[in-house]
């Protein structure tokens, strides 16, 4: 219905002849029972064949033959002057019935609205509108360019409103109530292909060092913070972006080290006496970059509202990337950042930005699905709590210190927030949404557009990486159309990207791709640097020595840089004989050409009845093993009273409560046997219940009495429909909705559990354990929304002949381990506890 019927009040619209309509004699435009933004409006009016004698009224008066032009078919004419009100266009003409017949007279008439100018303001983007100043509590419509209501909703408590999920096209307008209703002009919602600038909107807009803002598109303004190693005219500089919601704009100032004053270094490293807030920012500055931090829209001072990896963000990264190439002293454009920063750079490079040159994602994820819902089971833990900090901080001066920068008299960044309060609650999207709806989850998961990507990439994360999880290597073997792709895989925490081992291969990897020329690290910062890696890790830790070096034909290195393996395995870091224990160094590494490594020799693992695990199938007709569902099991973590980066943090990994838990050990290794990759335990499950919430935990019992943490996996039972993707080794859950099923009462069923990749060295003497459980207690952050069964819930895992549980482990034969067991504590993130033989609870 037009929205003038709704608001104002019935309005007739007909073709008169006598008693008969003609429906060719009308008019078009304005619509009848329409708005219009006023004072002026254009009318069209059909036109039957024949017709003669035209007259054409506004309110009564006849409009002067000037004012609108006649021609086949239509008559078109501009009102001027318009006052907002309703108003009335009538048309008369003579029409013959029959040839050479007397005409009779005809007439049509249109009622329309014209609006009052709007108090409020509309900008124009990409499939969306954004309402600011409107009256809070309005109840705002939308109407297309035929006057139809599209959408509506109601401004909120800073008057702000955005209309999403608009299909593209010119005429749409914003109304607010009243007599008459405000009504906005015409308004263009762009299509993502049609919204590209062309190269004069870039070329247009200038950076300077320091704290500024960006202009997206949709003309959005985002908060920057630029460093340079130099003054302006003494580059170009090669240029690394850092681009998120954390506050990579945000100006620190001097950066002091544990109190220490760092000024006398600023000649040598301007970005040490004017820092941004980003560690990745800083690391940059001192190695030579130029910097650059950005606010995505909807935090801190940047304007817009947050909504996680929207379209408009990753356009919004493209056209960060397009601006900063053509500033005077920008040279090759990269981007850098660990997690979200990290995770950015995947979208932004998707969208295929003509100048971005490399990026470097970090302790990214593979989809927002295996963080967020491991397993097809909600993780309450980190993965919530990390939004809700990233969503509570999007609220207008969220992050605590825009208010300082409006009182100073950043008026732009005061009415960015104008729009914040109309963030999307993703918590809320992950609670509505529990199965995988790929229109949903695709878009937010790199791995269903990593192919996309077409630009050199180093990626590196840690398997026990207590923060975003260690899926990442799912994208190892996606990026198929990026030129070059080096990968590092390590044992150890979420910050571990940060530790000297990484930080020298990813600086090789910028020199080559984005500085293209080999810069070593200097003197001052080898000084200095340990002590920097100190306050954050608990021990000094040397930065490796070069590599590469500028007095040698560049070209040449680069070529032998690009024939290396491209997968690197960083192996037992923090167990280095010889070093203090957890310091941040592994004691060798392995290399790979692709991934899965393709020297793979997988080796099953039976489970059977008397706990062991064995590489031939049990012979018990009947035999099974049971442990107790506890509601309260997902809410455990292991106890860590330090921060997780440190050396040895003090974790109380706590062993499991008896009947919780069914485990199965090997006999002890007759020779080193090193696993690199996923594994998959196949088991056989009934439960009492309809369904099951299972956690495989893989472990290391050594000959001294403890047990060393190496990786779990999880699966809801009624997700387990398997993906055309699965493999031996990785089976994969579609997790949608129409594949669920529950577990058949007293019946064993298949159900295979993902164990996330991983890379161990068991030594000869130490045995491989595998614990299947409730999840809960085995990580240090994530949380799990388990299903709430009730006390008496028994779920059991067959070891049968017929139902012949096992486990399939990825083994790299032939790996010669040149470091002893390393001890316990020390590997990094891979806690330890006294080891509790299992007496397992027959079923």
């Amino acid at each position: 219905m037009p929205l003038l019927l709704a608001l104002l009040l019935p309005v007739l619209s007909a073709c008169e002849i006598g008693t008969f309509g003609l429906a060719s004699f009308r008019f078009e435009t304005p619509a009848p029972g329409g708005v219009v933004a006023g004072p002026s409006a254009e009318f069209v009016l059909d036109l039957p064949s024949g017709q003669s004698g035209l007259s054409i009224w506004l309110d009564g008066a006849p409009l002067a033959p000037g004012e609108w032009t006649e021609t086949a078919g239509e008559a078109r004419g501009a009102l001027d002057g318009l006052a907002p009100g309703l108003h009335e266009l009538r048309a008369e003409a003579n029409l013959p019935l029959l040839l050479g017949s007397v005409p009779i007279r005809i007439a049509t008439r249109a009622s329309f609205a014209v609006g009052a100018a709007p108090r409020f303001s509309v900008r124009e983007s990409v499939e969306q509108l954004h309402v600011t100043r409107a009256d809070p509590g309005a109840e705002l419509s939308l109407l297309d360019a035929n006057g139809d209501e599209v959408d509506s909703g109601v401004a909120d408590y800073q008057g702000s409103l955005i209309f999403r999920e608009l299909e593209p096209g010119l005429g749409y307008r914003v109304v607010a109530p009243g007599a008459p209703p405000e009504v906005s002009r015409g308004l263009r919602v762009l299509s993502v292909e049609a919204s590209t600038p062309p190269q004069e909107f870039y070329d247009g807009q200038v950076l300077e060092p320091g704290y500024g803002y960006v202009t997206m598109r949709d003309g959005t303004q985002l908060s920057v913070f630029v460093s340079l190693p130099g003054p302006p005219e003494d580059g170009p500089y090669p240029v690394l972006v850092n681009y998120s919601g954390y506050d990579p704009s945000q100006p620190v100032g001097p950066l002091q080290l544990g109190g220490f004053d760092l000024s006398f270094l600023c000649e040598e490293f301007p970005v040490l006496c004017d820092a941004p807030a980003a560690p990745e920012g800083l690391i940059a500055g001192v190695l030579g970059f130029a910097t650059v931090g950005v606010n995505m829209r909807g935090t801190a001072c940047s304007g817009g509202a947050y909504d996680f990896f929207e379209t408009l963000q990753v356009l919004d990264g493209y056209d960060i990337i397009e601006t900063v190439a053509t500033q005077s002293w920008a040279g090759k454009v990269g981007m850098v950042g660990i997690s979200f920063p990290g995770i950015s750079q995947l979208f932004v490079a998707s969208a295929q930005p003509p100048s971005l040159a490399a990026i470097t994602p970090l302790a990214v994820i593979s989809g927002v699905d295996t963080t967020m819902n491991p397993g097809g089971i909600l993780n309450d833990g980190f993965a919530v709590e990390w939004a809700t900090n990233v969503l509570d901080k999007a609220d207008p001066y969220g992050h605590g210190w825009e208010q300082g920068r409006v009182d100073d008299g950043d008026a732009v960044c005061e009415e960015n927030q104008l729009l914040h309060s109309q963030k999307v609650d993703i918590i809320q999207k992950a609670y509505d949404n529990p199965f995988y709806v790929p229109e949903i989850y695709d878009p937010l998961s790199p791995r269903a557009f990593a192919d996309r990507i077409e630009v050199p990439i180093f990626t590196s994360g840690a398997w026990q990486d207590e923060q975003t999880g260690g899926h990442f290597p799912e994208l190892w073997n996606r990026f198929t159309n990026a030129p070059i792709v080096k990968y590092t895989g390590y044992n150890g925490a979420h910050a571990d990207g940060f530790t000297p081992q990484v930080l020298a291969e990813w600086k090789n990897f910028l020199d080559f791709y984005v500085a293209e020329e080999i810069r070593p690290i200097s003197d001052t910062i080898r000084g200095f640097g340990p002590l920097l890696f100190r306050e954050i890790f608990g021990v000094a830790v040397p930065i490796p020595p070069e590599r590469f070096s500028p007095d040698d034909d560049f070209a040449t290195q680069l070529a032998e840089y690009e024939s290396e393996p491209p997968i690197r395995i960083l192996m037992e870091s923090g167990g280095v004989p010889n070093r203090p224990a957890g310091a941040p160094i592994a004691a060798y590494t392995l290399e790979f050409e692709s991934w899965p490594p393709p020297e793979t020799e997988p080796q099953r693992y039976y489970l059977h009845a008397d706990g062991s695990l064995r590489t031939f199938t049990p012979s018990e007709a009947d035999a099974a093993s049971s442990f107790q569902h506890d509601d309260a099991k997902g809410d455990e973590t292991y106890l860590v009273n330090d921060a997780f980066e440190k050396a040895v943090p003090d974790i109380q990994w706590l062993p499991e409560t008896p009947g919780r838990q069914v485990g199965f050990l090997t006999e002890p290794f007759a020779e080193d046997t090193v696993l690199v990759g996923h594994a998959s335990a196949d088991l056989w499950i009934q439960s009492t219940a309809a369904d099951a919430d299972l956690e495989v935990l893989v472990s290391e019992v050594r000959p001294d009495g403890f047990e060393r943490y190496v990786s779990s996996g999880w699966l809801r039972a009624s997700r387990r429909a398997l993906s055309p993707e699965s493999t031996p080794l990785k089976p994969v859950q579609t997790h949608v909705e129409a594949d669920a099923e529950p577990l058949p009462a007293g019946e064993w069923t298949p159900v295979r559990v993902e164990i996330y990749p991983f890379a161990h060295a068991f030594r000869a003497g130490t045995q491989l354990r595998i614990a299947i459980s409730t999840p809960g207690g085995n990580k240090g952050r994530w949380k799990f929304d388990i299903l709430q069964l009730g006390a008496g819930v028994t779920h059991a895992v067959a070891h049968s002949a017929e139902h012949p549980s096992s486990v399939l482990l990825p083994v790299i034969p032939d790996v010669v381990v040149p470091t002893p067991l390393p001890p316990c504590p020390s590997l990094r993130s891979q806690p330890c506890r006294a080891f509790v033989p299992e007496v397992n609870t027959s079923f």
